[in-house]
C-alpha cells in the first residue's frame, strides 16, 4: 500500500495532504502522527506542514526550514519547559511549531535583540502577507509570550504583545424538532446512543469516545468524565431515559474496554465514523443545515438555558473555566427574544 503528499492551503493553514486508497491499517497509521486531521470537506487526511512530516512524505524542503543555531537551542529549550510543565503533546507540537514559524522569520536576528516592533512587523510580512488565520495568529501570540516568559535577557515587553481580534461567532444550534429528528433517524441501537449521549450530556466528541463502562455510575445517575479538556476531571447528570437505553446497549454490544468500540475489540471508535453516523442521521431526518457533533454540545447548552437552568450551573456542566464563555449562549437563546412584538406588527 501506497500513500501520495501535497502541500495544501487548508483553512488558511498550510498543511500536508495524504491521499491513499481506503485501508484500516493506513488509517490507523496516520492517526497516531502528531496533529494529524481529517477533512470532511476534502474527504482527505492532512498534518501540520513540518521539516520532519515534509521529509517523511519526501516533500520538497523549503528554502530555510530551521531557525539559526541559537533558535533551534531555543526551541529545545521552550520544548523541555512546556514538557516539565506538563503541557499536551498536541500542545507542545502547536506551540513550538508556531514558535519555530517566528524565530525562523528572524533567523539572521539574535533572539535577545527581538523587540515588540518586530512582532508587529511578523504579523504584517508574514501572518497578513500568507492569509493566513486570525486562530493561526493567536497561536503564534501565545507561543511568543510563552517562550519569552521564560527567558531573562529580551526586550519584549509580554504585557504589549497584541492579539488579532477575534471574530464574534455564535454557536450554531439546532431545535428541539431538529435534535429528535437526528436522535431518531437511526435504528442501529449503537449510533442511537452515541448520538443521545453526546446531546443528552453535553460532550465533546473526544470525551465520549473515551468513555469506558466504569465512569457510568448507574446509582448515582451520573457520568464521569476523566481528564477532559484543559486536564479536568468532570461529572454530567444522566437522565433515566439514557439510563435506561443504556443498559439495552449494554445487554447487546457488551464493551469490553470503551463504553463505544470500533470494529476491533477494545480499541475506541473512531472519531471519522461517528462523525460518518451523524451525516447520514442528517440526511435520514432530512436536515440540510451542516451540523457538526459540536452542534448537538451547544444545543444541549441552549436548550438548558431556555428551559430556566443558571447559567452557573451550565458552565459547570459544560467543563468552561471562564462564564464568558457560558455566556455566548444567551445570544442564541430565544426564550426572551420571541416574547419580543416587532413594531411592525402594529402598522
Amino acid at each position: 500500500m501506497k500513500w501520495n503528499a501535497k502541500l495544501i492551503r487548508h483553512n488558511k493553514e498550510p498543511r500536508i495532504a495524504v491521499y491513499f486508497e481506503k485501508n484500516a491499517d493506513l488509517i490507523t497509521r496516520i492517526k497516531k502522527l502528531e496533529g494529524s486531521r481529517w477533512s470532511q470537506s476534502l474527504c482527505v487526511w492532512h498534518l501540520p506542514d513540518t521539516e520532519e512530516n515534509r521529509i517523511k512524505f519526501k516533500l520538497p524542503l523549503a528554502a530555510a526550514t530551521l531557525p539559526s543555531e541559537e533558535g533551534i537551542a531555543a526551541l529545545i529549550q521552550f520544548k523541555n519547559y512546556l514538557r516539565s510543565k506538563r503541557y499536551s503533546e498536541s500542545t507542545l507540537t502547536t506551540y513550538s511549531e508556531a514558535l519555530k514559524s517566528f524565530l525562523l522569520f528572524y533567523r539572521e536576528k539574535p533572539v535577545a535583540e527581538i523587540t515588540n516592533e518586530d512582532v508587529i512587523i511578523y504579523n504584517n510580512e508574514y501572518i497578513l502577507k500568507n492569509n493566513l488565520s486570525a486562530s493561526y495568529q493567536n497561536q503564534i501570540v501565545n507561543a511568543i509570550k510563552l517562550y519569552f516568559k521564560t527567558i531573562r535577557e529580551t526586550k519584549i515587553d509580554i504585557e504589549k504583545i497584541h492579539r488579532p481580534k477575534r471574530a464574534k461567532l455564535l454557536p450554531n444550534v439546532l431545535s428541539k424538532e431538529e435534535v429528535k429528528a437526528i436522535l431518531e433517524a437511526h435504528s442501529n441501537i449503537k449510533h442511537k446512543m452515541m448520538l443521545s449521549l453526546i446531546y443528552s450530556c453535553g460532550l465533546r466528541c473526544g470525551e465520549l469516545l473515551a468513555l469506558k463502562p466504569v465512569h457510568i455510575d448507574s446509582k448515582r445517575n451520573i457520568v464521569l468524565l476523566k481528564n477532559s479538556k484543559g486536564k479536568k476531571d468532570r461529572i454530567a447528570p444522566l437522565s433515566p431515559k439514557i439510563l435506561e437505553m443504556l443498559r439495552e446497549y449494554y445487554k447487546v454490544f457488551k464493551p469490553k474496554h470503551y463504553l463505544f468500540e470500533g470494529q476491533t475489540s477494545g480499541e475506541s471508535y473512531s472519531e471519522k465514523s461517528l462523525q460518518s453516523v451523524l451525516k447520514q442521521a442528517l440526511q435520514k431526518a432530512k436536515i440540510t443545515k451542516p451540523a457538526t457533533l459540536h452542534w448537538l454540545r451547544h444545543s444541549y447548552a441552549t436548550h438548558l438555558l431556555e428551559s430556566g437552568t443558571d447559567l452557573r450551573y451550565i458552565q459547570e456542566l459544560l467543563g468552561h473555566n471562564s462564564s464568558k464563555t457560558t455566556e455566548i449562549y444567551t445570544h442564541v437563546s430565544t426564550k426572551s427574544i420571541q416574547q419580543i412584538k416587532s413594531p411592525f406588527d402594529d402598522l
